[in-house]
């Protein structure tokens, strides 16, 4: 709840002063006293809807989704359940989606600073880059963002954006990953990393990932694909060629996870996932964060903004904590021995 405001405070004051100045002369008459005692109650009541005006303040949140996935739909509810338990009523939520199309963030998130929305949440890298090009004013929120820097070119990214933007990300340790591929496929001589290459963030993971297989002996191959249309072609390259594969927190992958299974398990290859929802539709393991999860602080960061308890500049983005899990039906079918540690993803 807002505070009163500061002329409602001066408001109640002087009228009650003057109620008490009246009072102690003592020689008004009734009506005097009266009136000065009505004065004092109409302040009063004045200041009490102001104050109720400004805590039944509403506010409008822009949500621009850069695809529709698992993973992102599930941070978006994260999000939308975290302010309305937050703050209830007063919020309410324009969602749009971009289909996976930049050009289409753009116009989606220029849209929300002509209709003056109170913050933006950008949900995917695409999609923060865009809000963050249309506004240096309105509050933006990030999330399923994995490397600020490289989204949002920072070099030597300390943590904190600064300015208007702040928010999530999904990072799950890229050292991390790459061990775990070699802890579940130690016989492995060739890996190929599979990513769609107008995603800035899929590029840092690849290259960090690559870097740590190589030193672990392995010989790796990048496999670029630059959208939908030819993912199956370079998947049947990459499937084809390499003993082992890794797709990072690929949006266009997430969203079609159908033709890399069509592809991979069919030939016995093995694909290691950066997040649950990639893994649930083609991979045998992952180091897993809670979409859902990372949604729901995103949106408890929102409302600190919103009702002033936080400023955004000095909000350093959050992370989450991981959890190894693996894809039972496809392990099953692949024959492959799981490690101790890892859990079975739930069914879809």
């Amino acid at each position: 709840m807002r505070k009163i405001s500061r002329r409602s405070f001066l408001s109640v004051s002087a009228a009650a002063a003057a109620a008490g100045v009246l009072a102690a002369c003592g020689g008004s008459s009734s009506s005097s006293t009266a009136a000065s005692s009505s004065t004092a109650s109409s302040a009063a009541s004045s200041a009490a809807a102001d104050s109720a005006s400004t805590s039944a303040e509403s506010y409008t949140i822009g949500i621009c989704q850069l695809v529709q996935h698992e993973a992102l739909d599930a941070a978006t509810q994260g999000f939308q359940d975290a302010l309305t338990d937050q703050l209830g009523d007063a919020v309410t939520f324009d969602v749009q989606n971009a289909q996976n199309d930049s050009a289409t963030c753009a116009t989606i998130c220029n849209g929300f600073v002509s209709a003056g929305v109170d913050l933006i949440m950008a949900n995917g890298t695409a999609a923060l880059q865009a809000a963050q090009a249309a506004t240096a004013d309105i509050p933006i929120l990030g999330t399923s963002i994995t490397e600020y820097g490289v989204a949002l070119g920072i070099d030597d990214f300390s943590g904190t954006v600064g300015g208007n933007v702040s928010g999530t990300s999904d990072l799950a340790p890229l050292e991390e990953q790459a061990a775990m591929i070699v802890e579940w496929m130690p016989e492995a001589k060739t890996a190929g990393l599979l990513y769609c290459s107008a995603e800035a963030n899929s590029q840092y993971q690849v290259d960090v990932v690559q870097s740590e297989l190589e030193a672990a002996g392995l010989t790796v191959t990048q496999y670029p694909f630059s959208d939908s249309n030819d993912l199956s072609s370079v998947c049947q390259q990459a499937a084809t060629e390499s003993d082992v594969l890794y797709v990072p927190t690929d949006n266009t992958v997430a969203a079609n996870t159908g033709i890399v299974d069509g592809i991979c398990r069919p030939m016995g290859k093995p694909v290691f996932a950066g997040e649950e929802g990639i893994c649930r539709g083609c991979g045998v393991a992952t180091l897993s964060i809670s979409y859902y999860d990372l949604g729901y602080t995103t949106g408890e960061m929102a409302a600190q903004i919103l009702t002033g308890e936080a400023d955004i500049s000095t909000m350093p983005i959050q992370y989450t904590n991981v959890t190894k899990k693996y894809n039972a039906a496809i392990c099953e079918e692949l024959g492959l021995t799981v490690p101790e540690g890892y859990e079975a993803i739930e069914e879809a």
